[in-house]
């Protein structure tokens, strides 16, 4: 803790409310189009951005206070009552991500990657999610097995050339960056027609045939032994994107009866060749697509005892539906994980403001107040015309990044509003920290959440969704410290590390 050298009453009063209070006016619009601020010497580490930009991820001085805590909303945390772990949060690398990111040079390259990903410098993204072979983010349409027959497995040319050197530097940057694989499809020659009977031929819908289900569970195995001998990792995959949407440009309509009977498989053949990295089941929307017969499909995957004891967990979008619909999961199987693994923007109605702190609230806030894990979101670096995609696919999307085609200069990177959302979670909650309780203070407008990570420093988040400013004082039972925080924002704060 910082002391306070002040000798006058008059003196402490005017010190402690500028040690203890950091306001909207202080900041500006940071350099090189919003990339982090440079570090600030303080006890807490204080991350604002605002709606209207005049702070974006900006780091402001905050101190300790040692006076007793005057503001109305004192939140007190409570480290003795814990949740879950978190695994992290991070972007999609996907195949359009690998193209333009190589199409920098290798020094701005390195400097978007470590600005993202390095733990002490960057922001510590720690968790990524990549297609198991083509998806509407690759230069094409293709899996590891196009031909007929398991045996002519084998890396995709465009996974090597577009995917694995980014991976890989992503990888040196950050050891502990943990991959969750996913497929659009299976390989078409594995695939009948929805009526479960009829050959079908096409890259768009289909059902993947039962017959093929020994031949596909051995397909997810050398994937993962592959990607491993490549040195890359996979911490868990699930079975596919997106299962009810037929029309995606690569997609596989898979209902909950389907996938059950497919993990009865995979699980049993990955436990044989000894593979630890989990299975999650779903991966789509809030609201099961309205699909007649699909709704509650996770409780019913996690209802069938022969499919769920190998099923680590569940993983979810938000196109549809709410974020409420995991309180009825996590009330029923509560040993059972949630990720939220993607969510995309774009040209749809797209708004700095309501995007960042809307998204924020609902999609980490929300995800995480209900168990969730982690959170991966779409496209790390899109170029400004929301390219390379494929036909069938978004058309309008921006990645969490944007860049000049023209140059594909680091200048050039426009920081959208995902970008600072994964920001504002991963600089100060740690791969491994466990969320813990407050005192559930209620503050108008204002959600927060708090966390203990791995190295005894506590974080804490908090999203202000209304016009007003609110002082808020954090109390961890040994130190506290206030913070204004203005209208329409956001703030991550950090403190406490044991030395």
């Amino acid at each position: 803790m910082k002391h306070l050298n002040i000798f006058t009453g008059a003196l402490f009063f005017i010190g402690l409310g500028f040690m203890c209070c950091n306001n909207d006016s202080v900041g500006s619009a940071d350099p090189e189009n919003g990339a982090p601020s440079r570090p600030v010497d303080s006890d807490v580490e204080l991350y604002v951005t605002t709606g209207h930009k005049s702070m974006l991820f900006k780091q402001l001085p905050l101190d300790y206070c040692e006076n007793d805590p005057m503001s109305p909303y004192e939140i007190r945390i409570d480290p003795d009552t814990r949740y879950q772990e978190i695994v992290g949060f991070g972007p999609a690398i996907t195949g359009s991500t690998g193209y333009n990111l190589q199409k920098m040079t290798a020094e701005y390259r390195e400097k978007i990657l470590r600005e993202c990903f390095d733990t002490e410098e960057g922001l510590g993204f720690s968790l990524v999610r990549i297609s198991i072979g083509g998806s509407d983010f690759t230069l094409g349409e293709y899996t590891w097995c196009d031909q007929e027959g398991i045996d002519f497995f084998d890396v995709h040319p465009y996974d090597r050339r577009d995917v694995f050197p980014v991976l890989k530097e992503i990888l040196e940057i950050n050891p502990d960056v943990k991959i969750i694989g996913t497929p659009w499809s299976c390989p078409r020659w594995m695939k009948v027609g929805l009526d479960g009977s009829s050959a079908y031929n096409g890259w768009t819908s289909g059902r993947l045939n039962p017959a093929c289900y020994e031949d596909y569970a051995e397909y997810f195995v050398m994937w993962i032994e592959t990607m491993e001998t490549e040195g890359f990792p996979i911490y868990a995959i699930t079975v596919q994107n997106e299962p009810l949407n037929k029309g995606n440009s690569m997609s596989l309509y898979m209902p909950w009866e389907d996938q059950a009977a497919f993990i009865k498989v995979l699980g049993p053949k990955m436990q044989a060749r000894g593979l630890k990295t989990k299975i999650l089941c779903y991966d789509h929307n809030y609201n099961y697509d309205n699909v007649a017969g699909q709704e509650n499909y996770v409780v019913k995957l996690f209802g069938d005892q022969e499919a769920a004891q190998w099923i680590a967990g569940s993983a979810w979008h938000n196109y549809g539906g709410n974020v409420s619909e995991l309180d009825n999961i996590r009330t029923l199987f509560p040993q059972k994980e949630i990720y939220f693994t993607e969510a995309s923007i774009g040209s749809w109605g797209y708004n700095f403001s309501n995007n960042t702190l809307g998204e924020f609230e609902s999609i980490f806030l929300g995800t995480m107040s209900r168990g969730g894990r982690g959170v991966t979101l779409w496209n790390l670096m899109l170029d400004e015309n929301g390219a390379p995609n494929r036909p069938g696919g978004c058309q309008t999307c921006f990645g969490v990044v944007d860049i000049s085609s023209k140059n594909y200069a680091y200048e050039s990177i426009e920081r959208n509003s995902q970008y600072y959302d994964l920001a504002h979670c991963s600089k100060v909650i740690k791969q491994g920290a466990v969320r813990i309780a407050t005192n559930d203070t209620e503050i108008t407008d204002v959600k927060y959440m708090a966390f203990e990570n791995p190295d005894g420093s506590y974080a804490f988040v908090a999203v202000n969704r209304g016009s007003d400013s609110r002082k808020l004082t954090i109390n961890d039972g040994i130190r506290h410290f206030s913070y204004d925080l203005p209208g329409n924002a956001i703030a991550s704060f950090r403190w406490g590390k044991t030395e």
